[in-house]
């Protein structure tokens, strides 16, 4: 692995990104991002054990999420100002002391304040992907990118197996305990081993943040691929939050099996890696088109009412990963080639929308199953590619030169 060098902040990067540290940049941000999901699951073991009610109860993940979104657009800016390693490690430290404070919480509201920091810290990821973007070289960018968000995507789908298997056998307070010791081993590493890169960029922090909608109103590509990504997103919240009811109620599947589940799920982080050579290789156009079409049809299982059981959701859960990710890294590699000395805000504000997708997904979900079972949950979350592929085929109409 590189040792640490002092990188510039022009489009071509000063120091080597080697295999070692892109794989390094991977496993950070899935490790990093799992902190996020670690309570979805187990909120019915956490409440009460901390005498909390069930409107409580749902305030931990919300509270999580909440914590995430402000981080994103009052932190990640800051990575176009300040020197990006001890950001990075200034945030991460912030999320194994808040981590190892859940662990010992005995209270609703401390613990409920600890799951907002929790999200907050989180944002780290978010840091570490736009640098691993400046240290790779433009003929590669979007590989490096696909391949670490291929880890960021894998930290999703397997924090919820993880937590609901070790908390079944060691308790919640456990996985907690365990995520603060496995950041300090991720935090030490990565201050030992990634570049430093002072930005360029001098203004204000009001400015800095002030300067965001100048982003969003002066360039159209952020605008289109955070809409198509964050509906995308969508999607994927609401089939991944729905699922387990699902698998529960009309199959029968244990906390275990589950897991299991989401596991196979994961598959479809292969597509990050394959999304980025393609948009190396200038293939965007036609490999947004793939993504979200196959993003509309992986819920046809469902929607044609086929006798496949839980293999029909298996095919669906890989295939929306496969989609939703080759969506998300074909984005990601677009926005950060429009300005180099932007990309941290370019990114809090297409994860931002991407989050605001998500939640709107996750948050409707119980509704829809009540009122319509899994074939309402199946329809909506396929209008909501549908409506991405609408948007993309009418921008790429639109900017297409006319014939003579």
């Amino acid at each position: 692995m590189s040792s640490p060098t002092h990188a510039h902040s022009g489009d071509e990067p000063a120091a080597k990104l080697t295999q070692g540290l892109i794989a390094l940049f991977a496993f950070s941000c899935g490790a990093i991002v799992a902190n996020l999901y670690y309570a979805q699951p187990i909120t019915e073991l956490i409440a009460p054990s901390l005498h909390m009610s069930g409107g409580l109860a749902s305030l931990i993940v919300s509270l999580t999420q909440i914590g995430y979104a402000l981080g994103l657009f009052f932190i990640v800016p800051l990575g176009d100002l300040l020197e990006n390693r001890k950001l990075m490690i200034a945030t991460a430290l912030v999320s194994i002391v808040s981590l190892a404070a859940a662990s010992l919480a005995e209270s609703p509201g401390w613990f409920l304040a600890i799951s907002l920091l929790i999200g907050f810290s989180s944002v780290a990821v978010q840091l570490l992907i736009p640098l691993a973007a400046h240290l790779a070289p433009h003929h590669s960018r979007g590989r490096v990118v696909g391949t670490i968000m291929g880890g960021l995507l894998l930290g999703i789908l397997l924090s919820r197996p993880i937590s609901s298997l070790v908390a079944d056998h060691f308790g919640w307070r456990f996985v907690f305990g365990a995520a603060a010791i496995l950041m300090a081993l991720v935090t030490s590493v990565l201050a030992l081993t990634i570049p430093r890169r002072q930005p360029e960029h001098s203004a204000s922090y009001f400015e800095l943040i002030g300067s965001l909608l100048s982003l969003v109103r002066t360039m159209p590509v952020l605008r289109q691929r955070a809409l198509s990504q964050g509906l995308m997103f969508a999607s994927f919240s609401l089939f991944w939050t729905a699922v387990p009811i699902e698998l529960t109620r009309h199959y029968g599947f244990s906390q275990s099996q589950i897991g299991l589940f989401a596991l196979v799920g994961a598959i479809g982080a292969t597509s990050a890696p394959v999304a980025g050579r393609l948009a190396d290789a200038g293939h965007s156009i036609r490999a947004t088109f793939i993504a979200l079409i196959a993003g509309v049809l992986s819920f046809t299982p469902a929607l044609i009412h086929l006798s496949s059981g839980s293999y029909g959701l298996v095919v669906t859960g890989i295939v929306l990963d496969f989609a939703v990710q080759m969506n998300m890294v074909l984005g990601q590699r677009e926005i950060y080639a429009l300005h180099a000395a932007s990309r941290n805000r370019l990114n809090a504000l297409y994860m931002t929308t991407i989050f605001i997708g998500g939640a709107l997904g996750s948050s409707v979900a119980s509704v829809l199953f009540e009122r319509g079972g899994w074939t309402l949950i199946a329809i909506v979350s396929a209008i909501f590619p549908l409506i991405a592929l609408g948007h993309f085929l009418f921008v790429a109409r639109s900017h297409a030169p006319s014939k003579p």
